[in-house]
């Protein structure tokens, strides 16, 4: 079942099938936890400063104390990555407010349950990259605090099944008649040559690979804005793509059936795809931090 060694749990590294978890864990009770995904390239934590701060917030608003110091989270994944092997990898870390008896108040004194592994990257395939993917839209009809990157996915999956039963890989979710966000991805569209993604907020989720991709954007020159966008905008768009960690910048290219643009992959995803990879072959080599 798992193509990993050991994982981490409350200060243990443990072979995965002995790592155990209490019933009363207050992350299965009541997904009451946060967790981030962290890419790994050329053996190194991708982006680390920014990917600890998204936890750091989101313990923050669900008032649940961080129980890794930077140095021990540093020092817990340096462990895992050893142990997963050569190549790309990602680590999952999550972090629940803990074990507990019943009760949907917090307890007074309890400690919070760190969990966290490492796994070989997957990514889309080259072949996805150069032909797009399709989405539909959806009903945002989740919480109002999707800025807090919660285990409790339940709103998310039940979107991203809706997707894929439609034959798409991802459904992009429309609140009040504007684009929030995908299911598990962040979206941008290129109008007339300028990118647009929505602004951060309650609705969207702060993504890593989003905010490099605008920085990218930035440094090279590209018309770049964070601004609202109205769903009827993503069917005049030009270019639709999704960004996360492992999705990287993925180009879009049906929309409920209909295509993007002229059906293929366009030319500004093309040239934020090399940037991005020309990114992170220097990040590879140690050329940025």
């Amino acid at each position: 079942m798992h193509n990993f060694r050991l994982v981490y749990l409350n200060g243990e590294f443990l072979p995965p099938e002995r790592a155990m978890v209490s019933v009363f864990d207050r992350g299965f009770i009541f997904g009451d936890g946060v967790y981030e995904v962290i890419p790994v390239y050329g053996g190194r934590l991708f982006r680390l400063p920014h990917h600890l701060a998204r936890l750091e917030r989101s313990l923050a608003e669900i008032r649940l104390p961080d129980p890794l110091t930077h140095g021990e989270g540093e020092r817990i994944f340096t462990r895992l990555i050893a142990e997963c092997g050569a190549g790309d990898q990602s680590i999952y870390l999550q972090v629940t407010r803990g074990v507990a008896p019943r009760d949907h108040a917090f307890p007074a004194d309890t400690h919070p349950t760190a969990f966290a592994y490492a796994q070989p990257a997957k990514y889309p395939t080259a072949d996805t990259v150069a032909r797009g993917v399709a989405v539909v839209t959806a009903s945002d009809n989740r919480w109002l605090r999707c800025d807090v990157k919660a285990i409790a996915l339940l709103p998310n999956a039940l979107l991203r099944q809706q997707a894929i039963e439609r034959g798409a890989v991802e459904a992009i979710l429309v609140r009040d008649g504007w684009v929030t966000e995908g299911a598990a991805s962040n979206v941008f569209i290129v109008r007339g040559g300028t990118i647009y993604t929505p602004p951060n907020g309650p609705f969207i989720l702060p993504g890593v690979t989003r905010d490099l991709a605008l920085e990218l954007a930035a440094a090279n020159g590209i018309p770049a804005r964070e601004e609202p966008i109205a769903e009827v905008a993503l069917f005049e768009a030009d270019e639709i793509w999704l960004t996360s960690s492992m999705r990287e910048i993925l180009p879009v290219t049906r929309l409920n059936d209909r295509p993007v643009g002229n059906g293929r992959p366009g030319p500004l995803h093309a040239r934020l795809y090399a940037l991005y990879k020309a990114y992170k072959q220097a990040f590879c080599e140690g050329k940025v931090a």
